[in-house]
């Protein structure tokens, strides 16, 4: 099992996909478990006065996070995953199947490496740790892009990055456990 951590916007996504990619062209069972499935629903973050933090540490079920890993590491079969669909602002729940064959796991999220409960529960699952660090300015620019390409303005991506972004960003980077590789 694989974690692959870092700031919003430090590029965790797509270096999973194309390192799972890499893996199954040479013949390796791999999936990628992203972190972002296991987001509370807008619902439930409206409900808890959280909305406007959604992506900040507590807007997680961590609980049902780790369950899952902990399922399979066990090597469960068929241990069901849900997925964040960011144009939808949503987790589909079961959107995933991680089969007991699965040789390599990569797990990718901001706070995988959060030295900070409950998410230190994570560390002991994972074989190897991978920290993405991004300078401030080019995640700022990545995080502008994306919201931009979600149909926001420029004055609602600035918003959320100050507001959200970059406060996650910090906790990431001020908090995370040292990790086995750090990629710049």
């Amino acid at each position: 099992m694989i974690a692959i951590a870092g700031p919003p916007g430090a590029g965790k996504s797509t270096l999973a996909a194309a390192l799972c990619e890499v893996l199954r062209d040479r013949g390796e069972n791999a999936v990628v478990v992203p972190m972002d499935g296991f987001h509370f629903d807008d619902v439930v973050l409206k409900a808890r006065g959280h909305r406007a933090r959604k992506g900040a540490p507590h807007t997680f079920d961590v609980a049902g996070f780790e369950v899952a890993l902990r399922r399979i590491r066990a090597i469960e079969a068929d241990v069901a995953i849900p997925i964040f669909d960011r144009h939808l602002e949503a987790s589909h729940a079961a959107a995933a199947v991680v089969a007991a064959d699965a040789r390599l796991i990569i797990v990718e999220g901001n706070y995988l490496l959060l030295r900070q409960e409950p998410w230190d529960n994570l560390l002991p699952l994972f074989d190897l740790t991978v920290f993405l660090s991004v300078p401030y300015p080019e995640l700022e620019r990545r995080l502008t892009g994306r919201i931009l390409a979600h149909g926001h303005d420029e004055a609602q991506a600035r918003h959320w990055i100050e507001s959200n972004d970059l406060p996650n960003a910090r906790l990431v980077l001020e908090n995370s456990a040292k990790a086995d590789l750090t990629l710049s």
